[in-house]
């Protein structure tokens, strides 16, 4: 028989409090396909699969209503034990980071990210406190209309860490520096500065153009720099243009071209790589690098 899991269990894989759970399942009907009232909640594993991909595309800056939207189409089966244990919250750093923004303590938010950063790394910090607290966060804010402000300041608190620490870098291996970028009129690109961070930490340098980067920067850049990786960032599907790793002017070696963000289509863009999170996108990198 199929194995099912409580709501504790998998708020524990997947890195939320339960009471998200519960949220996700009220408001965008995530919840157990089969629960029946007067009955404990029991997920199976395509419930899991959906929410995992609900929590991976919240990691990756995307609003939680879209999000919730991508999720409940995916039809993709997993095993249970495939996908367990990919994201784990440290709920004690967790509840002090979300008081201490609901409290507007930027000075609070700032020496705990930074400590955990330093303790335990950008990636599983990313995953296990920065990607909860904002899931908290947004979701407050769109139950009670209130707070953003915290959200606001949240965000521009974590870019500016994640900021110093892509300066940090010593010694990078790589020769030509990678290339991210948030291409179009691409806003959203917290997500960018978290694989910054990541890269320089992995040593690996990088050229970040960040938001709003067109097609014409993108392709002067390339051309002037030959970059071995090239990292491409589309929250949304009108930024999500092929032309961007297409129209690109030819040069040898050919860089890598790597797609993160719910903005690209799949299907037209087959010949490229997909990174659905930090950890991944880390490391087709420093495949492409030869690391």
């Amino acid at each position: 028989m199929e194995e099912l899991l409580t709501v504790a269990a998998v708020a524990r894989q997947i890195g939320v409090a339960p009471a998200t759970l519960r949220t996700w399942a009220r408001r965008y009907g995530l919840g157990p396909s089969s629960h029946e009232a007067g009955e404990h909640r029991r997920y199976c594993a395509n419930d899991l699969a959906k929410l995992t991909l609900m929590r991976r595309l919240i990691s990756a800056g995307v609003a939680p209503a879209e999000a919730a939207e991508q999720a409940l189409a995916h039809k993709g089966e997993f095993e249970v034990e495939k996908i367990l244990k990919i994201f784990e919250a440290r709920e004690d750093v967790v509840a002090a980071i979300v008081k201490a923004a609901n409290s507007l303590d930027r000075n609070f938010v700032e020496s705990i990210l930074r400590k955990d950063i330093e303790e335990y790394g950008v990636i599983d910090s990313w995953q296990e406190v920065i990607v909860p607290v904002l899931v908290i966060v947004g979701d407050a804010w769109q139950e009670t209309g209130t707070g953003i402000e915290v959200e606001h300041l949240l965000s521009e608190t974590i870019t500016s860490i994640l900021r110093e620490r892509s300066k940090q870098l010593k010694d990078p291996l790589n020769s030509r520096p990678v290339l991210l970028a948030s291409v179009g009129e691409e806003l959203h690109c917290l997500a960018l500065h978290a694989l910054h961070a990541a890269l320089a930490e992995a040593k690996v340098d990088c050229n970040f153009l960040g938001a709003r980067t067109p097609l014409a920067a993108l392709s002067n850049v390339i051309s002037r720099s030959a970059p071995p990786a090239v990292f491409l960032w589309a929250q949304l599907s009108n930024n999500g243009d092929p032309k961007f790793f297409r129209d690109i002017p030819a040069i040898r070696p050919a860089p890598r071209f790597i797609l993160g963000g719910p903005g690209w289509d799949r299907e037209q863009c087959n010949e490229v790589a997909f990174a659905d999170d930090l950890a991944l996108a880390c490391q087709q990198i420093k495949q492409a690098l030869g690391a």
